[in-house]
Parts: C-alpha cells; sequence; structure tokens
C-alpha cells in the first residue's frame, strides 16, 4: 500500500514537470517560428524597389503577382494591397482561406509612418488549410478554439514622392535606382499580411510531438525507479505488519524467519518472542478447555434426564387437565360446547353486547319428531343422527358464533343427554334481526337433504326459535326462556321454520301463525284481488290513469287491507310471487276491459324493493306477452327504496324497462332517503306527492312551501306529477293552485274492483264534482 502511494506521487511529480517541459519548449519554438515567418515576409517586401513604380503606374497585373508571392509561406492566410490614405486596392487569399479583413485603423493603431505594425486578433470563423495542406492531431485540436492570425502591416516607402505631378516617372526611377541614403522617405502605400497561428502551430507539430515523447519516456523511467526503491524501503515493513496482523488474530503459529538488518531485525526477533508466548499459553487454554467440557456435559446429561422426567410429568398433569376440562365443557358425543361452556360464554357475550350496545341473537333449535326415530332405530342410531346434526350445524356458522348442545339436567349430562335433541346457537355483533334469519333459513336447508344413518336415510327437519339480546332479555335464563317459547310456537305453526320471539306472542302469535300459514296458500286458492283507484285529471275531468292495489278477500275475515299482510308476505319471502301476480293481473284485467270497448290509459303496480331484481324484466316480459297489450299501458310504481340501490345491475334493469316501453314512476316521494340525484339517474317518468305532505300541507307554511317546491322541482326535471291522498277540497284548490294537474285520493274515488270501472272511465265523468269542488 506503502509502495503504491510512492509511486502514484512519484507519477504526479513526473507528469507535472513533463507537462510543464512540453508547455515551455512549445511556446519558445512558436515565438521563434511565428518570428521567421514575419520576419521573411517583411524582407519579402523591402527586397522589391520595383513595387513603388507599379504603385504609382497602377500596374495591377504586376502587383497582383507580387502579392501571390507574398503567400509563399504556407502560416501565410492573405495579402492586402492599400495606398498610403489606407483605401483597400488589392487582396489575394490563399486557396480556401477566405476571412474578414480587420479595419485599416485597426492595422495602424500606434504605428509610425515608416514602421512595421503588427496585430494580433481572434477570428470565429475556421481557418482553412488550402488545397494540399497538411493536418494533424495538434492541429485539429487547435482547431476547436478560436484561431488567432497576427496581421503584418509593412510600409512602401519611396525616397521620392511618386504621386506629386512635378516629379516625372524617370526621376521616380533613377531615385529608386539609386542604392543609397534613404534619409527622407516617403510612405506610398502599404502590404498587410495575416499570418495564421494553427498554421504555424502545424509547422512545429514534430518538435512538439518529440519533446512529448521525450517527457513520456521521461515519466516512465520515474515510475519505474520509484516503484523499485519503494519496494526496496517498503517490502519488509509490509511483510512484519502482515505478520503482525496475524499474531494478533492467532493464525500465525510458526517462528519468523526474516532475513534484515536494522530495525526490521529487531522487530522480528520480538514478533518470535511473541509467537513462543502464545503458543504456550493456547496449549495450557486447551487443556483447561477440555478439563471444563468433561465438567459441562457431565452436569448437562444430568440436567437432560431431570427436565425429560419433568417434560413428562408435565404432559400428563395436561392431558389430564385437558381431559377434565373437556369433560366438564364438552359433549362427549358430538365434541360440541355443553350447557356449561355455553352459559359462561352466552353470559360474556350479553355483557360485551350491553357495553357496546350492540345486539346477538339466541337461536334454540330443536329437532323435530326425534324421540320416534329413538323409538324404531334405537337410542345408537340416535346418537350418530345427533353427531350428524352437530356436524351440519357447525357447517353453518362464522368463528364468531357459539354452538353447543343443550341438555335439560345439568347434574347427568352424559345419561339426560340421551333424550336431547336441543341445540342453542349464538348470533354475536348482528347488524340486524334479518341477519338471524338468514342463518336459521340456512340452517333448515342444511337439515333438508337426507342423511345415512345406520342404512337408513332420514330426513330429520328443526324448529327455530329467535330471541335477540338484551332487547328480548338481559341474563342468560330469560334469553334462553324467550328462545325456547319462539321455538314451542314455530313447532306449533308447522314444524321446519323459525320465529322470532314478541312479548305478545303468547296471545296474539298463534293468530298470526295462521295467518302466515292461510297467506301461504292465498294465492293458490285466488284469494287474492286486485281493486283500482283512478287518476284524474282536474283539467278534463277524465280518468288518465288507474293504480292497482292488492287486497286479500280472506274467507272468514273478509277483506284484509294490504298494510296488514304486504309486511308478513314479505317478512316470509312470499313478495316476489305476489308481485308477479299482481303484473299478470294488471295487465290481463286491461285486455279484458278492451275486449269490452273500454279504454283504460294506463294501469299503474307497485313493486316491493324485495321483489325489484334483474329477473323483474323477465316478469314484465311475460306478463305483457301473455295479456297482449301495449307496454306504454303499464306503468311500474318504484319505492325510494329500489332508488338507493344506485348499482349497475339496478340502473340496467330500469334501462331495460323502459326501452320495453313501460314507464316508471317513484312512489311515496319525500317519505324516505330521497335524493335529487336518484331522480336525474334514473329513467323516470312520473312522481307521486306522498299523501302525508298533501294532508299536512295547511298545518304549516313550511309543510305548503315543501309541495309547492317539489311541484316546481318536478316540472323542471320534466317529470309528470301526481298528489295523492286528495280527500279534502281544499287540498284539490291548493294543488291546482301550485300547478298540479292529475290527483288521486278518496275525493273523487276509493279503489274499486275492475267491474265497477266502466262508469268511471267514461270521458270528463268527474269534471261536475272538480266544478263543485273548485
Amino acid at each position: 500500500m506503502l509502495t503504491q502511494k510512492i509511486s502514484n506521487l512519484v507519477l504526479l511529480l513526473a507528469m507535472l514537470a513533463g507537462l510543464a517541459i512540453s508547455a515551455f519548449v512549445a511556446v519558445r519554438e512558436f515565438s521563434v517560428a511565428l518570428d521567421r515567418v514575419i520576419e521573411s515576409s517583411v524582407m519579402r517586401v523591402r527586397s522589391q524597389p520595383a513595387l513603388p513604380i507599379q504603385l504609382a503606374r497602377h500596374n495591377e497585373e504586376r502587383l497582383q503577382k507580387h502579392l501571390q508571392e507574398y503567400l509563399s509561406p504556407e502560416p501565410v492566410l492573405y495579402s492586402v494591397l492599400y495606398n498610403a490614405t489606407g483605401t483597400l486596392l488589392l487582396k489575394q487569399y490563399r486557396s480556401g482561406a477566405i476571412q474578414p479583413l480587420a479595419s485599416f485603423d485597426y492595422l495602424r493603431s500606434g504605428s509610425g509612418p515608416a514602421q512595421i505594425s503588427s496585430g494580433l486578433r481572434t477570428m470565429q470563423q475556421a481557418i482553412g488549410h488550402g488545397e494540399g495542406a497538411r493536418t494533424g492531431f495538434l492541429v485539429r485540436i487547435i482547431s476547436l478554439f478560436p484561431a488567432r492570425i497576427t496581421d503584418v502591416t509593412v510600409p512602401i516607402l519611396s525616397v521620392v514622392n511618386p504621386l506629386e505631378s512635378s516629379v516625372s516617372r524617370t526621376a521616380v526611377s533613377d531615385a529608386l535606382l539609386e542604392g543609397g541614403a534613404v534619409d527622407s522617405v516617403y510612405v506610398v502605400g502599404f502590404i498587410n499580411i495575416g499570418i495564421s497561428h494553427p498554421h504555424v502551430w502545424q509547422s512545429i507539430a514534430q518538435v512538439i510531438w518529440r519533446t512529448m515523447l521525450v517527457c513520456l519516456l521521461y515519466i516512465l523511467m520515474c515510475v519505474v525507479v520509484a516503484r523499485y526503491y519503494g519496494n526496496r524501503i517498503t517490502g519488509p515493513l509490509s511483510r512484519l505488519a502482515t505478520m503482525a496482523e496475524e499474531a494478533a488474530a492467532g493464525t500465525l503459529d510458526t517462528q519468523v524467519q526474516f532475513k534484515a538488518s536494522g530495525e526490521a531485525r529487531h522487530i522480528a526477533n520480538m514478533l518470535n518472542t511473541i509467537i513462543a508466548e502464545l503458543n504456550t499459553h493456547r496449549a495450557n487454554i486447551n487443556v483447561d478447555h477440555q478439563l471444563l467440557s468433561l465438567k459441562v456435559q457431565e452436569r448437562t446429561d444430568q440436567q437432560s434426564e431431570r427436565s425429560q422426567a419433568l417434560d413428562k410429568a408435565v404432559d400428563e398433569v395436561s392431558r389430564t387437565k385437558e381431559d377434565l376440562h373437556r369433560m366438564a365443557y364438552f359433549d362427549s358425543l358430538t365434541g360440541l360446547p355443553n350447557r356449561r361452556l355455553f352459559t359462561e360464554q352466552l353470559q360474556l357475550v350479553l355483557s360485551l353486547a350491553a357495553r357496546s350496545n350492540q345486539f346477538l341473537a339466541l337461536l334454540f333449535l330443536d329437532l323435530d319428531n326425534f324421540k320416534r326415530i329413538n323409538d324404531s332405530l334405537g337410542h345408537s342410531a340416535g346418537d350418530l343422527l345427533l353427531r350428524e346434526v352437530g356436524i351440519r350445524l357447525s357447517n353453518c356458522m362464522r368463528d364468531s358464533d357459539v354452538l353447543a348442545h343443550f341438555d335439560n339436567n345439568r347434574e347427568k349430562i352424559g345419561v339426560s343427554r340421551l333424550g336431547g335433541d336441543e341445540f342453542t346457537i349464538v348470533l354475536n355483533q348482528i347488524e340486524s334481526q334479518e341477519a338471524a334469519g338468514f342463518v336459521a333459513q340456512r340452517m333448515l336447508d342444511a337439515m333438508s337433504s337426507p342423511m345415512i344413518i345406520d342404512g337408513h336415510e332420514l330426513v330429520i327437519t328443526p324448529s327455530i326459535g329467535i330471541a335477540i339480546g338484551p332487547k328480548d332479555a338481559e341474563d342468560v335464563e330469560g334469553l334462553l326462556k324467550a328462545a325456547d317459547t319462539a321455538m314451542y310456537h314455530a313447532k306449533k305453526s308447522g314444524k321446519n321454520n323459525y320465529l322470532f320471539y314478541k312479548a305478545d306472542m303468547a296471545t296474539s302469535n298463534v293468530n298470526r301463525l295462521k295467518m302466515e300459514t292461510e297467506l301461504r296458500w292465498a294465492i293458490q286458492r285466488n284469494e287474492m284481488v286486485l281493486h283500482y283507484q283512478p287518476q284524474i285529471d282536474i283539467e278534463t275531468g277524465s280518468i288518465v290513469g288507474l293504480e292497482a292495489l292488492i287486497r286479500w278477500q280472506h274467507r272468514q275475515h273478509g277483506l284484509v287491507p294490504p298494510d296488514q299482510f304486504i309486511p308478513m308476505a314479505e317478512e316470509m319471502g312470499l313478495i316476489v310471487s305476489i308481485s308477479e301476480w299482481a303484473l299478470e293481473e294488471a295487465c290481463l284485467c286491461v285486455k279484458n276491459l278492451q275486449n269490452k270497448g273500454i279504454h283504460i290509459p294506463r294501469v299503474a303496480v307497485n313493486v316491493s324493493v324485495l321483489a325489484f331484481s334483474p329477473s323483474l324484466v323477465e316478469c314484465v316480459q311475460r306478463a305483457l306477452d301473455s295479456s297482449g297489450i301495449e307496454p306504454s299501458l303499464l306503468e311500474l310504481e318504484l319505492t325510494e327504496g329500489v332508488m338507493m340501490d344506485s348499482s349497475s345491475a339496478s340502473i340496467e334493469s330500469l334501462e331495460k324497462m323502459k326501452r320495453l316501453g313501460v314507464s316508471l314512476s317513484i312512489d311515496d316521494f319525500g317519505t324516505g332517503y330521497s335524493s335529487l340525484s336518484y331522480l336525474s339517474h334514473f329513467p323516470l317518468d312520473v312522481l307521486k306527492i306522498d299523501r302525508s305532505f298533501v294532508t299536512d300541507f295547511d298545518k304549516s307554511a313550511n309543510n305548503a312551501s315543501l309541495v309547492a317546491a317539489i311541484i316546481s322541482m318536478s316540472k323542471s326535471l320534466h317529470l309528470h306529477v301526481i298528489a295523492e291522498g286528495v280527500e279534502t277540497s281544499e287540498q284539490l284548490r291548493f294543488l291546482r293552485n301550485n300547478g298540479v294537474k292529475v290527483v288521486q285520493g278518496f275525493l273523487f274515488s276509493r279503489a274499486v274492483p275492475d267491474d265497477q270501472l266502466a262508469e268511471l272511465l267514461v270521458p270528463k265523468h268527474f269534471l261536475p264534482r272538480i266544478a263543485r269542488y273548485s
């Protein structure tokens, strides 16, 4: 490393010296060559005595020849002839070297009339070399920089002034032929010669290259000498440093054989002494290490035997503890948590739900007719069935839900479990009550497929009761009781279903269960009917549309209004089939009236948010095809719940209905989460003002302003407006004054069966009544 540093330093110094020498030689040679060219150019001008006579006689041919002769030195680029006053007479350039000329004032600045002047100037244009000019690497480098030119101006002298009219040509010739004195001379003109610096450099290129070659040889010689003596000086020191590092690292364990003298040999002897002491110390350490290793191994073996015995005892205790825990908290047949663990977990999640203001659902599941399986196939088959039920129920659960096998006997779980066919499920942190219903339905579906038990194909159905905590009860026993009560009513209502617990379930739930059962058969029994309420144009008094309203013609209770069974149908999942029936029935009604010669402008059918799906488009198409009516006669009334679903599928379904030619209206506008963006995004035709706004318009100025704003907004969106629930003449006048043209309500007609529509559909039927109310 030290040798390398010395060599680099010597190389740097040698390079600097070589560069200095090369630069000095180059500058000196350039100055000599430039002076030589200047001197030769001046001598050429002075050596031509006939030049003043030719200038005086204006012999242009001879003058051009003289100017061409001045270009003979290669560095000369041009020669120019001026008269005594500085007027340019002639100029001659070397081939390919056209250059701009300096002004005469610049050339003669600071010079006497009989002196040679020279100016140094920088030319921005490249200097041509002429044909056949030699070019070299050095000149190409110099040509990258702005070219410099030295202008040499030589005066043309004469003893007499040939320009004077009194002097004859003979006198001028005689005076010039006299070789003698020139004490008094006249300047009759000037010769300006331009000398190119790059060409001067080119003329001395060989000298510069030789100088640089000598400097390069000098640099190489210096490097070789420095490396040789550097190795001689630093070699022993480097070797000693390496040995010292090896000794410090413990890798050098042999004596150092070192041929040197002076301080280096003294250092080598010290290293040998240190190495000998280290070897002795290492041998002693090895012996101590072997003894210590034997003792450590002995103690390690003893400790390992004790650890193995301890681990064995811990494993036995852990297995015993796990067995006791399993026996205490888990059912031995199904492997599910038993009543004890379930109770503890339910108490915990109830406390957490109450603290975080959340809800949980407890599902109490009982197998229908399980006793019959035990009696017919034996208890072993019943145990296998319970195990399969536990597996299927577990597959229906989330990780956060709790499933437990439930037995009424707390003390003898295994024995009392022989007749136990009840399970409990806890749904933790539910978002809504419907979520528990979805899980219950999932369990009903899972239990509906047959089970193979001892070669027998069995289908077992469950009845499920659902209680919501802490709404229905705040403790474990109360929640279990509520869920058990709901399960009991589920069994009474036909089994294989689920029910939610209600506080009045003991009294009113039985009637509800009966109504739900009858509602399932209402469509098959043709108990559903449609009544039609007119929509009247208050300017013409004619019906412009009919709204189809569903009624349930119960065999015992008579006509049931929709608010008593439509929510029930939505909960039971029957609203889809009821909506499809209403669409087909309304279209058939229009067709039947047309066959009788009665014209119906348009019939509107309500569509529940639960019934709105992509399949609704196919249902509408079937209803139109089966009835054969024009699509423009059908209008679908959508609730705001449908509008809130702004998914691409919903928008696409509405667009398809519009392409069919069906009209779309939004019903009960303003009662839900209405937004102007819904009205602008969806392809709507009609906006119906809810009856609550019409009824309450006169209760405050804000209500009236709100109705007026809805009407104005609908007109700006190019939507037809229909006001529902018009029951008084004041409401009619208010709506008319605010620009409403179509109304609907008891003031004109209630919803009537289809056989009573003929009279109402007579043109201008309601005009006298409108005039009376106005």
